[in-house]
């Protein structure tokens, strides 16, 4: 008598894997989408006391986050902006001159900056923004927050 699998028994079995995955592969992707948004938050509450600190010390909000008379803000792990980054979202002021390590910093998903909108800071207020192309369907998930730390989600990217 012989010990095996039948081919029919073989293919019944990797169909039924292949079934499984399946249905379990879009739901992975919006678990890994949803750890990405919890990024966002983190880095935007942490600008937002940034600016608070520096709206202490100078009596206005700024759009340079990093350099001479700026918050001496990034995102963690921020080196040169880009694929290698350990971060995903692009973070900051999307504003006419706007420069890549002074303004704004581009993170692992390489989102342009142009995807942050109409950000901008003056004497009494500002508004910062995220954003990050998250499904790789060209549709950016975008981000913002305000002075008085008001979170909101402007475009939903997944």
């Amino acid at each position: 008598m012989n010990k095996g699998f039948t081919l029919i028994e073989l293919m019944i079995v990797v169909t039924i894997i292949a079934f499984l995955a399946a249905l379990g592969i879009p739901h992975l992707f919006k678990y890994k989408a949803k750890a990405y948004q919890a990024e966002v938050a983190m880095n935007l509450a942490s600008l937002h006391t940034a600016q608070q600190a520096y709206f202490a010390q100078h009596g206005k909000y700024t759009t340079v986050l990093s350099g001479p008379d700026g918050l001496g803000w990034r995102p963690a792990g921020y080196t040169e902006g880009g694929a290698e980054q350990n971060f995903y979202y692009t973070y900051g002021f999307n504003s006419d001159g706007a420069q890549e390590g002074v303004h704004f910093f581009t993170g692992k998903l390489k989102t342009s900056s142009s995807a942050l909108g109409q950000t901008s800071a003056d004497a009494n207020k500002f508004t910062a923004a995220a954003a990050g192309d998250i499904s790789g369907d060209k549709k950016n998930d975008v981000w913002t927050i305000s002075e008085t730390r008001e979170i909101k989600h402007i475009m939903n990217g997944l």
